[in-house]
């Protein structure tokens, strides 16, 4: 099962292959969220422009991230069959037709913004066309810091945040769109020429819907989601909900929130790498456990709402790099125990849970602080959460990886040597 892949890696050792193919997957996880990110940025606009309520606002930005989320999980399969080197380019040229639909047309009516953004979802799939990509070309030592490095490319979103509306002001309304639309062309091409599956990857046979089941039946697959929908689900309700809380928490101005968000984001994205390359010297269960506790002890903090300066502003960027490193973490496990043929498969079904698991907190915040005025009893949920989650990663996530790994490693070793997979959990 796991002999394809190690081959292929072997092969790729002593070149730079890897290397580029990992540089062009990062690049391609960038350009792709960049575009799935394009809406939020511009809700406040289209509010005013449309008359949008409250709640249409919040739906015109939650759609594209809905799709994105759950479109993961048959792009993931489909990437399990047909590999990186066709995935990115398909993903990317499909998403440049709702971005130039949205830039060109589609701002003119709540209806046709609910439409480009619908389909502008593709483009948070690329998510799971990268981490089985990245997988294959790297032996599974290297596999954290290799897929953590891909995560960086979720730094796409900030891209967006960061430009989008100076686009807009500076250029007009469609700028944001038709730059972006050229950006994910050029990639296309790019990869499309350049990217190259790794040399004997381990290739499905099985129909789609019979991978799919398959796959929903492993435990690491189900272990994975709890783990990453904390994980990187807390860290897209924090880069959400973050300037609205500390507006009405601190009274802040509304460019130092989103400044301050924007170092949170900026933290937990530079983990996620540090959080794989860890996984890969200390074994991923170490590195979540860690994860957890530090968000817990975050979260219990900041749930008394100390002053801003220093100790909320600590607890604050500690809970953004254990969630960051708890991201990257999540998809060394995977990568260490989840079968060759179904690392995208699961990755989808992961990546979906994490991007869901987003909507949640911020739910949840804005009705405890509706009903008590306060937002101690969301974080203090959110200690009780993590902490329950640590739990689960030092028991039933823990022997289940030990067990996996030994199956793995059985066949080619001696059976005295099951052991030797221990310190990688």
């Amino acid at each position: 099962m796991s002999g394809p892949t190690i081959s292929a890696s072997q092969v790729g050792r002593g070149s730079r292959q890897p290397m580029v193919m990992l540089t062009l997957a990062t690049l391609g996880f960038a350009v792709n969220f960049w575009a799935w990110a394009l809406l939020s940025p511009l809700g406040t606009r289209y509010k005013d422009l449309l008359s949008l309520s409250g709640s249409q606002q919040a739906l015109l930005v939650a759609v594209p991230v809905i799709v994105g989320s759950l479109g993961r999980i048959p792009v993931g399969a489909l990437t399990d069959r047909y590999g990186g080197r066709v995935m990115f380019p398909l993903v990317s040229v499909a998403t440049i037709v709702p971005v130039l639909f949205i830039g060109l047309a589609g701002q003119r009516s709540l209806v046709a913004l609910l439409v480009g953004g619908f389909f502008l979802g593709i483009g948070g799939t690329a998510f799971a066309v990268g981490v089985p990509f990245v997988n294959a070309w790297f032996p599974p030592e290297r596999r954290g810091l290799a897929i953590g490095v891909f995560g960086i490319g979720m730094g796409g979103t900030a891209i967006s945040a960061l430009t989008t509306v100076k686009l807009v002001t500076a250029h007009g309304s469609s700028a944001p769109f038709l730059i972006t639309a050229v950006a994910l062309a050029l990639y296309a091409v790019t990869s499309w020429l350049v990217m190259r599956d790794a040399p004997g990857r381990t290739v499905p046979t099985e129909p789609l819907g019979a991978r799919l089941v398959a796959t929903a039946r492993l435990s690491i697959t189900w272990q994975a989601c709890i783990l990453y929908a904390v994980a990187f689900g807390g860290y897209v309700a924090f880069s959400v909900y973050l300037p609205a809380y500390l507006r009405t928490a601190y009274g802040l101005e509304q460019a130092d929130a989103a400044n301050r968000m924007a170092g949170f984001v900026i933290v937990a994205v530079v983990m996620r790498p540090v959080g794989g390359w860890f996984s890969d010297r200390l074994g991923p269960i170490p590195v979540l456990t860690a994860a957890y506790a530090v968000l817990t002890v975050g979260a219990t903090v900041q749930s008394f709402t100390p002053d801003l300066m220093p100790l909320g502003t600590i607890a604050f960027l500690t809970m953004a790099a254990a969630l960051g490193a708890g991201s990257g973490a999540t998809f060394a496990l995977v990568a260490l125990t989840a079968p060759a043929n179904k690392v995208g498969s699961v990755t989808g079904l992961v990546g979906a849970a994490g991007g869901l698991g987003g909507f949640v907190p911020p739910l949840v915040m804005g009705y405890i602080h509706g009903r008590l005025g306060s937002y101690g009893l969301g974080l203090a949920l959110l200690a009780v959460v993590a902490a329950s989650t640590m739990v689960l990663t030092m028991t039933v996530v823990r022997t289940a990886a030990v067990r996996r790994i030994a199956d793995a490693v059985r066949p080619p070793e001696p059976a005295g040597s099951t052991a030797s997979g221990s310190p990688h959990v």
